[in-house]
């Protein structure tokens, strides 16, 4: 773990090193073909856990 729910993300930053998918990319996450998942715009970092409980990783873009 790289970055944590909460913090201040910039576009390229990793936010999550990893061997498989243990948490998934959401939105304005992309993820590179060693899964690991980094932000694709500058933003606040946000982890999120779906219906069939898998962990999904976001980034909410900064409004100014």
């Amino acid at each position: 773990m790289k970055l944590f729910g909460g913090q201040a993300a910039r576009a390229g930053n990793i936010i999550v090193r990893q061997r498989g998918t243990k948490h998934n990319a959401g939105l304005n996450v992309g993820i590179g073909k060693d899964h690991t998942l980094f932000a694709l715009t500058d933003g606040e970092v946000e982890f999120r856990r779906k219906k069939d409980n898998k962990v999904f990783v976001s980034v909410k873009p900064v409004t100014e």
